[in-house]
């Protein structure tokens, strides 16, 4: 479908009358200083775009992805508090667990034919999947499965297993073994790997996700610009925790989570190093903060710095300036070195090779983002690798949503040349030809005013 249309249609699902829909904005390059709130849906609205949304990733992703991989028959199952990743991705919103024990089984018949879903359970799924199973009539569960494969006679079925990769590792030992005590013998040479499955439902994003996005990290930058903040510190009495604990109150009133337990840290003139925890703020500190919310069942990172202003001062010292501006220009080599079908390895070589050529001390270890914060897909480096890594020769596709989280080294003249860390993480969108923020990023530091 021409791509104009799939993003028509998903508006369209969003705004329809009569239907739940969250605010929306535009991806943008700049992003705002202080800005507004957006209103946060209550829990049962949210249910519905949840429910809309993941029909729609099911009706789409799932038949595309099975074969482009040439999978004929994907099946996943989870015990109830035991999810794996991608199940825990297809319940609906007001299913919180798995009951009992899960299984769902998508079938591609070929030809022309409908896509199946099924749940091989006792418990449907909000419609989403068509009930497979007859407890009354076949009380043995993995039966039941055995025979739904054997009446498709599928030749390639894929179950979740991975060495490298936790997100299609999701089958376990003892569910493997009772699966294979079940199914005959001309079956079992059939299984294969869902890892690359996995990955690519995970990490694919519908153009309905992608019109929510950016208002879910205005969110989040809106909290960021309240904690940095006279309303929240005030210096020489606030420590990095009491702003920690502030972003744990405001989401808990807001009724949303964090996916990490949030970051504060003080860098200052003659200490090295990140000052954390009961260290109160004093005028002249820079600030670091790492803060994640999950919204709609999608994730955000930023990383944001704020200088608080010694009495008199109404500017930070230029060498602070200096150092966000050096950052900024690694996050433009890094978006350079986008490419689909690169390694995240391949991609890490380039952007460090461009960032060191332009005179700048870069480490970069930028992930995908969406349904996890360190969502499935390629990653960009490692704080503690900066050169190749197994878990980075995964290809980067299209359609994927990233976290471009570095930093660069920077002497400070003014701090009597220390080396200062210019930490920054944004969340972005990658089409396939370009990289584009969803809700701009910090290319001026905050300032928070000593009196």
């Amino acid at each position: 479908m021409n791509s104009r249309l799939v993003l028509a249609a998903a508006s369209l699902l969003l705004a329809s009358p009569g239907l739940a829909a969250p605010p929306t904005i535009p991806l943008s390059d700049t992003e705002q200083a202080a800005p507004d709130m957006p209103p946060i849906l209550p829990m049962r609205e949210r249910a519905e775009v949840i429910d809309r949304i993941l029909a729609e990733r099911l009706e789409t992703i799932v038949p595309a992805i099975m074969r482009e991989q040439g999978i004929d028959m994907w099946v996943l199952m989870a015990r109830e508090y035991f999810e794996e990743p991608v199940v825990a991705s297809m319940l609906d919103a007001t299913s919180m667990s798995a009951r009992r024990r899960t299984i769902l089984v998508f079938h591609d018949p070929g030809d022309g034919q409908p896509f199946e879903r099924l749940t091989v359970s006792r418990y449907g799924l909000a419609d989403l999947f068509q009930p497979s199973w007859e407890p009354e009539d076949e009380p043995d569960q993995w039966q039941a499965v055995a025979d739904i494969i054997a009446e498709r006679d599928p030749a390639r079925i894929a179950i979740n297993f991975s060495d490298l990769r936790a997100f299609g590792d999701g089958m376990t030992l003892s569910q493997y073994r009772l699966m294979m005590a079940a199914l005959p013998e001309t079956y079992r040479d059939r299984i294969v790997s869902g890892e690359t499955l996995s990955l690519r439902w995970l990490e694919s994003r519908t153009p309905a996700e992608l019109e929510i996005y950016p208002g879910i990290v205005r969110v989040a930058h809106a909290l960021i610009a309240q904690a940095f903040s006279r309303e929240v510190i005030t210096p020489g009495e606030t420590t990095a925790a009491d702003v920690q604990w502030w972003y744990r109150e405001r989401l808990a009133s807001l009724g949303l989570t964090p996916w990490f337990h949030p970051s504060v840290g003080i860098q200052r003139e003659g200490i090295d190093g990140m000052l954390r925890d009961d260290t109160v703020i004093q005028p002249g500190d820079l600030l670091w903060t790492d803060f994640g919310i999950t919204y709609l069942r999608l994730n955000t990172d930023t990383q944001h710095l704020a200088y608080v202003l010694k009495p008199g001062e109404t500017e930070a010292p230029e060498g602070l300036n200096a150092g966000l501006a050096a950052t900024n220009r690694v996050q433009d080599h890094l978006l350079a070195a986008f490419e689909a079908g690169l390694t995240g390895n391949e991609i890490l070589a380039r952007a460090r090779a461009a960032a060191i050529a332009d005179g700048l001390n870069p480490s970069i270890y930028s992930h995908p983002i969406g349904l996890h914060g360190h969502g499935a897909g390629t990653a960009i480096g490692f704080w503690d690798n900066q050169g190749a890594d197994p878990r980075s020769e995964y290809r980067l596709r299209a359609n994927t949503a990233w976290s471009i989280e570095l930093t660069s080294y920077n002497e400070v003249p003014e701090w009597g040349g220390q080396i200062v860390e210019f930490r920054s993480e944004e969340d972005a969108w990658f089409d396939g030809k370009s990289v584009r923020f969803l809700d701009g990023r910090q290319t001026e530091l905050t300032l928070i005013p000593s009196d």
